[in-house]
């Protein structure tokens, strides 16, 4: 698909963990960090991504900084034709390896899980964007760790 070095793909991870210290959301983070291998700038791409963060808008389930990197296997295997079932077969393939690999490294894929959090869902208000806020959260991680994983799915390794 691409021909990402590791730098490459170390590099990206880096800039999504920034994205995400910048006050962006975990799936904006992310989805921004390699949107522009699809043509898509950065404005577009936090748009695009931002109902997905915090778990998917602060419902605490499937972690945003997960689901965007299912966004970008979206984009590296496109599905537009509703009768292509390899096309299909592919992608899912690849978010299902995406989602393994997120399990593997975090022991789940759910927001309200990594975040050790017993409620299903929070207020729509974001949390505060503090040292502490920081300090507690692993979310800059998570975001490092998915962009990894997604530039190396994207590289085929």
């Amino acid at each position: 698909m691409f021909q990402l070095t590791e730098d490459q793909i170390i590099s990206r991870a880096e800039q999504a963990k920034a994205y995400f210290t910048d006050g962006y959301n975990c799936a904006q983070s992310v989805y921004m960090a390699y949107a522009d291998l699809f043509g898509i700038d950065a404005k577009q791409a936090a748009i695009i991504a931002a109902p997905l963060g915090g778990g998917m808008g602060r419902l605490r389930e499937v972690c945003g900084a997960c689901s965007a990197s299912f966004l970008v296997a979206g984009l590296a295997i496109p599905c537009d034709n509703p009768s292509d079932t390899n096309a299909k077969r592919d992608c899912y393939a690849m978010v299902q390896r995406l989602a393994e690999r997120f399990r593997e490294a975090n022991g789940s894929i759910i927001c309200r899980e990594l975040l050790g959090l017993s409620e299903k869902k929070e207020s729509p208000t974001p949390s505060p964007r503090t040292a502490a806020y920081y300090k507690k959260r692993p979310c800059a991680e998570l975001v490092y760790i998915s962009a990894l994983n997604i530039g190396k799915e994207l590289s085929g390794r």
